[in-house]
């Protein structure tokens, strides 16, 4: 009698990762993303450093205030949701994973304009062509393979002149910091993913970072889409970073035409407004220099507890305290200034998506 062939771990990585990584992997990416739902918003949350909040409402500043129809893919818990809900608009958020979607709607408590919710392919999204004004996605870009194919469809249900908004994880371009970056995302993500029912979820998440690229490859796929690149903006030293394109007028990927006319253009565009951007540029500077004060205080409070701290009449614990705050606090600082310093010297479109 043969003998049995053991069963495949469901959580081995490697032939999971291999399933996931592979093109249209719709079902194994909505199993994956099933299994990691309910502590999806909490690890996310952690492993950006609770950054993600402020980056999708710049994300959301990116979608002009008159688009009527706005798709947001690859919803998730639906955490993108909110920003987009206006007076007279159609929201719709569409997801692979029905899990991912639940919450979104057991999370939702909206009145009146409330966002419509669907569970869909996005390769086949079950739309009429050039029935969306904008499409908005958060960390969703790199789980859809072949990218090129995933843009058509966008650039299909986009009308001519529609915003693009796209919010995504990024690989570490060349620099200083570039190894910190590396190590964040090969090691961090995959160990604060043990936090999560699937860790191999974690693991894949994290080699996808990679996979996707700093960024460079995939304007050129938004190029060939029919996009064109209007705005971007780096957060987190590169970490994370923002695209706001817009759908060019003309003929669709595959040689395909509008059938209809164009709508005239609607007043509101995708760029982030310039009034303000001196006193933008002012008050960053204002913020930069007040912590690179705080950052110059520590120190000289670090150094001045080195030389005269055993002087002074505290217990063990409150001196080991001490040294904590002041490390935290300096610490924490420091990278608050280098932030600072780095979106004050970025390009004049650094503000806004």
């Amino acid at each position: 009698m043969p003998a049995e062939t053991p069963p495949t771990d469901a959580r081995d990585p490697g032939p999971l990762a291999a399933a996931r990584a592979r093109p249209h992997a719709v079902r194994e990416l909505a199993g994956m993303f099933d299994d990691v739902s309910g502590r999806y918003d909490l690890l996310n949350s952690l492993m950006t450093l609770g950054q993600d909040r402020a980056w999708r409402r710049a994300m959301w500043r990116a979608v002009p205030d008159d688009a009527r129809v706005v798709l947001d893919l690859c919803t998730g818990s639906g955490a993108s949701l909110p920003g987009l809900v206006r007076p007279g608009r159609l929201v719709l958020g569409m997801d692979a994973s029905l899990r991912m979607l639940e919450r979104a709607a057991e999370g939702a408590r909206y009145h009146g304009w409330a966002p419509r919710l669907a569970c869909a392919d996005a390769f086949r999204l079950p739309l009429r062509a050039g029935s969306l004004d904008a499409v908005t996605m958060a960390f969703g870009a790199r789980n859809l393979r072949p990218r090129g194919a995933a843009l058509a469809e966008l650039a299909r249900v986009l009308r001519p002149g529609g915003t693009l908004a796209v919010l995504e994880a990024t690989a570490p371009r060349r620099g200083p910091l570039a190894p910190l970056h590396a190590f964040w995302a090969r090691t961090m993500i995959p160990l604060l993913g043990r936090l999560s029912p699937d860790p191999s979820a974690y693991r894949y998440l994290s080699q996808s970072v990679f996979e996707f690229g700093a960024g460079e490859e995939f304007e050129r796929d938004l190029d060939a889409a029919g996009f064109t690149v209007v705005g971007r903006r780096a957060f987190l030293l590169g970490a994370s970073r923002l695209w706001a394109a817009q759908r060019l007028a003309g003929a669709l990927p595959g040689g395909l035409q509008f059938a209809r006319s164009e709508r005239p253009e609607r007043g509101n565009s995708t760029h982030p407004p310039r009034a303000g951007e001196a006193e933008w540029r002012w008050w960053t500077g204002a913020q930069a220099a007040t912590s690179a004060a705080l950052v110059a205080a520590l120190a000289w409070a670090a150094v001045a507890f080195f030389k005269y701290g055993e002087g002074l009449r505290l217990e063990p614990w409150q001196r080991s305290g001490l040294w904590f705050l002041i490390a935290a606090g300096l610490a924490g600082f420091a990278v608050r200034t280098v932030v600072l310093l780095l979106r004050f010297l970025g390009p004049p479109g650094g503000r806004g998506a």
